[in-house]
């Protein structure tokens, strides 16, 4: 039974664990309930999980991901430890294991076994790996094999996974119609796009959709429905085909939910600043407010090892237009695989994004006081309070001894000119 259906049932399955999730979000559990029902917040807990659960929608803290996983190129699981640990440090809310090198089951697992948050993967990718790896083409892939690792991933107690459903044969007919600066920058649209051309075949995650229901409701599995015609470039934001895929991923949200389903719409990707809001309230209004989480978005192509920066811009934008679930990009975005260094700086500006947007969206719950208590210790001149406040603790200690002051108290930047305490000797 999922938490959708437990809940119309008034089944008591899952209703302690809604309790807790409205005790600290402080949102009321009647409204909560409702917004579960309705599909405008999900709870990423597969039934086979042994994770805290996550809630992730509509009144509640917006949320933050971290991406992990090895590629061809570096396989080493005690470093997806290690990065799994930096994310969690820095405060993640889930981490989604993207691997494509190695032994991928063995890794999934052990991340499994290591994580304290919610877990989310791609399964097209070991599909199309474990293809490759055999000789054989990923026109060769059958619809069997997908939903087999979709339901190993799901028994396995994944409590999410990014489907690409909406990589359909009218959508990339659209594409093909309206050439793209960078095509497709989705592995999992790639490689499903490859799939439905070589074979003219609809993608099977659509035409099969009742199929994935039916694994997603044995498990209480969250769909993540994929964003696979995403723009990887600020030219090939909002076109054609990737209003077409969204119209599609909200028509198949309904679907979901109707069946006790949860679902989120995964979003763009590389879009202007004055596109975003408009872009996210767009989604709200076709998919009936379901849970919209963002790969960002970047706002400008050009800056390629501060990508973390780039995308907190945009991040904070789309989440103060109504984004529930953030996707961390790290400064080797478009470079490299992330250092365990990178994750956490990723997911840190991340979380200043998500914070930022809630000062302002969630202005009741009285999100600002935390900023008001570290200003007060500032105006104090209390550094220990300071760094407790502080959402990097870690990098605020390290960096406030850096230089010591030779003035008692203040900071190495104005030193015995602090107007903090000159201000303070004046009553003012």
């Amino acid at each position: 039974m999922t938490i959708i259906d437990a809940l119309k049932a008034k089944d008591s399955t899952f209703l302690s664990l809604v309790k807790k999730i409205s005790t600290e979000e402080k949102v009321e559990l009647t409204s909560l309930i409702d917004d579960i029902i309705k599909g405008r917040t999900v709870v990423l807990w597969n039934i086979k999980s042994k994770v805290k659960p996550s809630a992730v929608g509509r009144n509640l803290r917006t949320k933050v991901n971290a991406n992990i996983g090895t590629s061809p190129d570096l396989v080493d699981i005690k470093l997806e430890l290690k990065k799994l640990n930096a994310a969690v440090s820095a405060k993640t809310d889930t981490v989604m294991d993207l691997s494509t090198g190695g032994d991928i089951d063995f890794i999934r697992k052990k991340i499994l076994e290591n994580s304290p948050v919610p877990v989310g993967t791609v399964p097209i990718y070991q599909v199309v790996c474990e293809t490759l790896k055999k000789g054989r083409k990923v026109k060769d892939i059958t619809k069997e094999q997908i939903f087999e690792v979709i339901e190993k991933h799901a028994e396995d107690g994944i409590d999410f996974i990014t489907v690409h459903c909406g990589v359909t044969k009218k959508n990339l007919e659209i594409l093909r119609k309206n050439r793209r600066v960078c095509g497709i920058v989705s592995r999992g649209g790639a490689f499903l796009a490859e799939w439905i051309i070589k074979n003219n075949k609809e993608n099977p995650l659509y035409e099969d959709f009742d199929e994935l229901l039916k694994i997603a409701k044995k498990y209480n599995l969250t769909l993540s429905l994929g964003d696979g015609l995403r723009p990887g470039a600020l030219a090939d934001a909002n076109d054609k085909a990737q209003i077409a895929e969204l119209k599609t991923l909200a028509e198949l949200s309904k679907i979901a939910n109707k069946e006790g389903v949860q679902v989120m719409i995964e979003g763009p990707g590389h879009m202007p600043m004055d596109t975003i809001e408009a872009h996210v309230k767009l989604e709200k209004k076709l998919t009936g407010g379901k849970p919209f989480y963002l790969l960002g978005p970047l706002v400008t192509d050009i800056a390629a090892g501060y990508d973390h920066i780039n995308s907190a811009i945009g991040a904070a934008i789309a989440a103060m237009a109504g984004a529930d679930l953030i996707c961390y990009v790290t400064p080797a975005e478009h470079l490299r695989l992330p250092t365990p260094q990178d994750v956490y700086e990723g997911v840190i500006a991340a979380r200043i994004a998500a914070h930022a947007a809630d000062i302002v969206k969630r202005k009741k719950y009285n999100v600002v006081d935390i900023d008001l208590a570290m200003s007060k210790s500032r105006k104090a001149l209390n550094w220990r309070l300071q760094q407790k406040y502080a959402i990097d603790p870690i990098k605020f200690q390290l960096e406030h001894k850096k230089i010591e002051s030779k003035t008692k108290k203040v900071c190495s930047m104005c030193g015995p000119y602090c107007a903090m305490r000159e201000s303070t000797k004046i009553g003012i």
